[in-house]
């Protein structure tokens, strides 16, 4: 059985293309989840490892899809091969139970845990650059003025929060958090 695994790291982000691939390859199954790499426990990855069995070749589209570094990429490869399953990397291609196939996986492997540890260091700058202008704030801007915010609060004295949402158009999950923060 050729099995596909296709991953994400946020909700936002689009699974089709990852899938595409993998059945445009030939995985007759498919797995897939929206979780983030870093975390080992992936629901639906464990329950992948959990069906493959010996004959069986596993298909991702990239090295980082699967493994969160080296050692982690190492470590699944090695327990896959000792299972008699084969790998198919699509941007690398067959990884093989050789010990050149092995030296191409760490090579890889490190590079794709170096990329990944680049784009985070390169984000942490970024927010270092932006937390040292003046007016900085953390997080999305807000979406009301705190004189908006004020209004909305008043007029909770005559009205339900359901008539001050429709009334301000703020929602009613906001002036309630706004309620309580003006309550502590």
């Amino acid at each position: 059985m050729v099995y596909g695994y296709a991953r994400v790291s946020t909700v936002g982000q689009d699974l089709e293309a990852q899938l595409q691939q993998l059945e445009a390859n030939g995985a007759q199954t498919l797995f897939s989840e929206k979780f983030t790499g870093t975390k080992m426990d992936r629901p639906e990855f464990t329950k992948l490892l959990k069906v493959l069995k010996a004959g069986d070749t596993l298909i991702v589209t990239k090295l980082d899809r699967f493994a969160r570094s080296t050692v982690d990429a190492i470590t699944i490869v090695k327990e896959l091969f000792t299972r008699g399953v084969k790998i198919n990397v699509l941007n690398m291609g067959m990884i093989e139970d050789t010990v050149t196939g092995r030296l191409i996986l760490t090579i890889f492997s490190g590079f794709a845990e170096f990329e990944r540890d680049m784009i985070v260091e390169r984000t942490q700058e970024g927010k270092a650059i932006a937390r040292q202008k003046e007016g900085f704030t953390e997080g999305r801007p807000k979406s009301f003025s705190e004189k908006q915010l004020n209004h909305a609060v008043s007029l909770l004295a005559g009205n339900s929060y359901t008539e001050v949402s429709a009334i301000t158009g703020i929602s009613k999950s906001t002036l309630i958090r706004e309620v309580r923060k003006r309550k502590v």
